[in-house]
């Protein structure tokens, strides 16, 4: 057999054996990287005359999956390109196809429906954090492990949100995917819930041939007769006709899922789905494919498991660690001359050491209509923490931008009598972290563009405890005694001292009426009260102080300039007596003598 008529491999991986097969010689196999024995899952296809729009897809599924790095998602380790073909070299996932677990066992149990759905929620979560929208959510892109955890997989027609039309698979499609209108993070939250309705019930929301499945998916109600009682709101919010009635991503949902099967199935739900779906799992652990493979036997697949999981399926962490750190470190070599592109080349072998805080910026981009409004920018994204804080955290800290965009088309439709899609508003997020850890993490987020008539303004803060994964309310920061009105009245004083007069013309210093010269205007004061306090001031700590914004009539400053704000620069060493210890001690800085 010619080289031509042989099958192309990425040079430097022995395949084990093919897992599946497609059209336009695409197949997706497991292979061993050669020197360290590691198992990988490469994705392949083959270069034929006019399949440039497949090679441009696989290029395409790698960058949006590239974007991804969460325990919830399957790992792309690196992206091939040769004169034969494409490919991608990714995690093997030892486990099992949800499809296949409910073709076996029908209806799940709630609480391990609401384990599948939840750690698919976080998968999407992150990539909807990398502002990547999947598309194609259903029971076959989710794999279950042995330890009970899932995987979200396959990324072939993902989308940066507000870009795509109508890809995805009909049973699980959102009624904006059958009107071909952009996907957001709001598509992938009604498939995911349409996959929870099938898990709880044993069967789809909606059935029937092409035409039926669009009608039902736009017109009809949700059919939540068998859903349990306690998830049927969870469920209708879910597949809600309307993306703005959904919740806006992932990570909201998240929340909400929480707080539904908490009241529904009591503290320990999570616990005993996982242990369910681990036994789910488990019962198929032959067609696993580490285990069909002989690389780790059935035996130990169960014996992992009820070790408590870690050695994710059955083989040995540390091996696997080890491996996989080798497969990432090893040089690709692809026949002719390949070009090699690495994504989340992270070392897996790191995992024994302590985790270390790293923060970096992910785009951000969404377009709101009434009138339309196109948000840029980027917001933060923390890595490094254990896998269910840090996606908790990452929600928390994102949220501040994702509700001003939601909000922002119509707040903004007082402002203009026509809406122009094709010259919107725009607007571009920006942001400046405070504290970076280990205890806080504070970020300032900032608006420009002609939402704000090229003026820069102070958008929202949020500070987040890094231990317990809760944002902080303005009086989380000050003392019982400072969050009384007399503490707020001596609060008031010391903001005043540090304030914004006589600096300019947004100060204390103005025109007089015949616009020939400055009249100093004193502020007087108007004390805070523990009310406005909580519910009209932003704060953030820095490693100096604390930041306060306040709207200028609360301290008897006059709108000026087109800004109704303003920052109080404060230092620790004057907040001793308003400030609780342990926001010093987060700051690293000794705590003040009041």
């Amino acid at each position: 057999m010619s080289d031509q008529a042989r099958p192309w491999r990425v040079e430097g991986f022995t395949e084990v054996r093919e897992l599946g097969a497609g059209a336009q010689g695409g197949r997706v196999v497991l292979a061993r990287h050669a020197a360290s024995g590691a198992p990988v899952a490469i994705k392949y296809l083959a270069r034929r005359d006019g399949d440039e729009r497949a090679v441009a897809a696989l290029r395409d599924e790698a960058v949006m999956l590239g974007r991804v790095d969460d325990p919830h998602v399957v790992r792309l380790y690196r992206f091939v390109g040769a004169a034969r073909g494409v490919a991608l070299v990714m995690e093997a996932v030892n486990g099992v196809s949800l499809k296949r677990i409910l073709a076996e066992h029908g209806a799940l149990e709630p609480e391990a429906a609401l384990t599948v759905l939840k750690g698919s929620l976080l998968g999407l979560a992150a990539a909807h954090a990398a502002g990547v929208v999947h598309r194609d959510y259903k029971p076959a892109n989710v794999v279950v492990r042995a330890d009970g955890l899932s995987k979200l997989i396959d990324f072939g027609v993902a989308a940066l949100a507000g870009d795509g039309g109508g890809a995805g698979t009909p049973a699980y499609m959102a009624p904006e995917q059958w009107e071909r209108r952009p996907a957001s993070p709001a598509t992938d939250v009604y498939a995911a819930t349409c996959v929870f309705y099938e898990c709880v019930t044993g069967g789809r929301p909606f059935g029937g041939d092409l035409a039926a499945l669009a009608g039902a998916h736009l017109r009809a109600p949700v059919p939540l007769d068998e859903v349990p009682e306690g998830l049927r709101d969870l469920v209708a919010r879910g597949m809600a006709k309307s993306a703005d009635d959904r919740p806006a991503g992932a990570a909201d949902f998240v929340a909400e899922l929480d707080a539904a099967a908490s009241s529904a199935y009591g503290p320990g739900w999570e616990g005993r789905g996982v242990a369910a779906m681990a036994g789910a799992a488990v019962a198929l652990a032959a067609v696993f494919p580490l285990v069909a493979a002989g690389l780790a036997p059935a035996g130990t697949v169960a014996a992992g498991t009820a070790a408590g999981g870690a050695a994710g399926g059955g083989v040995s962490a540390a091996v696997t660690a080890k491996a996989v750190g080798a497969v990432i470190a090893a040089t690709a070599v692809a026949a002719g001359g390949a070009g090699v592109y690495a994504a989340n080349s992270g070392d897996a072998a790191q995992s024994a050491k302590p985790p270390v805080l790293q923060v970096r910026p992910v785009s951000f981009t969404q377009t709101t209509s009434g009138p339309s409004v196109r948000f840029t920018g980027r917001v933060p994204r923390l890595t490094g923490l254990p896998a269910g804080l840090q996606s908790k955290v990452n929600a928390l800290v994102r949220k501040p931008a994702e509700d001003w965009t939601r909000y922002a088309g119509p707040g903004l439709a007082s402002f203009t009598d026509q809406d122009d899609p094709a010259h919107p508003y725009t607007g571009r997020i920006a942001y400046d972290v405070g504290l970076g850890g280990p205890k806080l993490f504070s970020v300032r987020y900032t608006l420009t563009g002609t939402v704000m008539s090229k003026n820069t303004s102070p958008l929202a803060t949020v500070t987040v405890d890094l231990t317990t994964g809760r944002a902080l309310a303005n009086r989380d920061f000050v003392t019982a005694d400072a969050h009384t009105r007399t503490g707020m009245s001596a609060l008031t004083r010391l903001l005043v001292e540090y304030g914004p007069n006589g600096v300019s013309l947004c100060g204390g210093r103005y025109w007089d009426a015949d616009g020939r010269r400055y009249v100093e205007v004193p502020p007087e004061a108007t004390d805070l009260t523990p009310e406005e306090f909580d519910d009209g001031v932003l704060l953030i700590p820095t490693r100096r102080g604390i930041d306060f914004y306040l709207p200028l009539p609360s301290l008897g400053y006059p709108m000026s300039c087109g800004r109704a704000e303003h920052v109080f620069h404060v230092p620790y060493t004057r907040l001793g007596r308003f400030v609780r210890p342990e926001i010093f001690r987060a700051a690293g800085v000794a705590v003040p003598t009041p």
